[in-house]
């Protein structure tokens, strides 16, 4: 298992690496930079905006820039935020506990939305249950995820006001809330971002669940299984889901980007300050330090999630610790 997990990280480094490289050239390449809007204030002169760029050694080879920017990584220093006035790890510091809580609020609920609705529409397939959680599953599965964030507001803020539809706690009352009372508040506030992560998620779980679960039936053992006598819920649940999981665990390597892409637009709907809000923030203000900073933690996300996939596909199927 060493060996293994050693050779994972090695390969996950090299790609976070590579990612890095392509979006820091990329960024550069985009015509403009930071201060390309002071251009409308006639205020600011010509010299003035070169001393910022100097400031900030934008007025260096591309080259020049990279290494630097190479050497301060590996140093700790991840840059200084243009848009935030502050270093990029004070930023990513305060932002990435509330994206990693959102991302993972959604990815269980997601999973056991989606590993619920597969169950129950194969032990009733065929059935009225089984067609409305497919009906479901495709519905979610074919909305825009800020077309579903957009509904969800809406109905939350109109017709059913019963949770806060933006910010991560109350801007006036949580400071003055004891402890029970701070963690009720952030967790009033999470339901919204979270149920639409879980609406977004859940038919992907739901669709390849049940693949897996029709796929696994027809087996030996589940023929021995219900030969012994053994109750069809006994079945599914202890000897056809385990075998099921497989296919799905595969997905969770894909959930972080895909979660932290839908984290985007619901964080920046739901104004919840996370890592969405604040790379969509870098884009528009086009803050090269933050932006680079917020990639390379998000292929830092999918390398951790494909080794965490690893892992448990190991743990659940022997012949694989072989193979992986």
């Amino acid at each position: 298992m060493g060996v293994f997990l050693a050779r994972r990280i090695a390969q996950g480094l090299v790609v976070v690496g590579l990612v890095a490289t392509i979006v820091f050239l990329l960024i550069h390449a985009a015509p403009g930079d930071p201060f390309s809007a002071s251009m409308d204030n006639p205020s600011i002169s010509d010299a003035v905006r070169a001393s910022w760029r100097r400031a900030y050694g934008l007025d260096r080879p591309l080259t020049e820039q990279y290494a630097r920017y190479v050497v301060s990584v590996f140093r700790g220093d991840l840059g200084f935020s243009f848009s935030l006035q502050r270093p990029v790890v004070s930023a990513l510091g305060d932002a990435l506990p509330n994206t990693l809580l959102l991302m993972a609020a959604g990815l269980i609920g997601g999973f056991a939305a989606g590993v619920g609705a597969a169950v129950t529409q194969v032990r009733r397939r065929g059935g009225a249950a089984d067609r409305i959680l497919g009906g479901l599953s495709l519905t979610f599965f074919s909305v825009p995820d800020f077309w579903l964030a957009l509904i969800i507001l809406v109905a939350f803020a109109y017709w059913i006001p019963i949770f806060p539809i933006g910010g991560a706690a109350d801007p006036v009352m949580y400071d003055m809330l004891g402890t029970g009372a701070r963690l009720l508040d952030r967790l009033e506030h999470l339901v919204l971002p979270a149920l639409t992560l879980t609406l977004l998620y859940f038919p992907l779980i739901a669709r390849h669940q049940r693949a897996a679960l029709l796929d696994a039936i027809p087996s030996d053992y589940v023929t021995t299984a219900r030969a012994k006598g053994v109750p069809e819920s006994a079945v599914i649940n202890r000897h056809v889901l385990r075998n099921a999981l497989l296919p799905v665990i595969t997905l969770l390597g894909v959930a972080f980007p895909a979660l932290l892409t839908g984290a985007v637009f619901v964080e920046k709907v739901f104004s919840w300050p996370g890592m969405g809000l604040l790379i969509v923030n870098a884009i528009q203000s086009r803050d090269y330090p933050l932006l680079v900073a917020s990639v390379i933690l998000a292929s830092v996300f999918v390398v951790i999630g494909s080794i965490i996939a690893d892992v448990l596909y190991r743990w659940l199927d022997p012949r694989m610790r072989d193979e992986l």
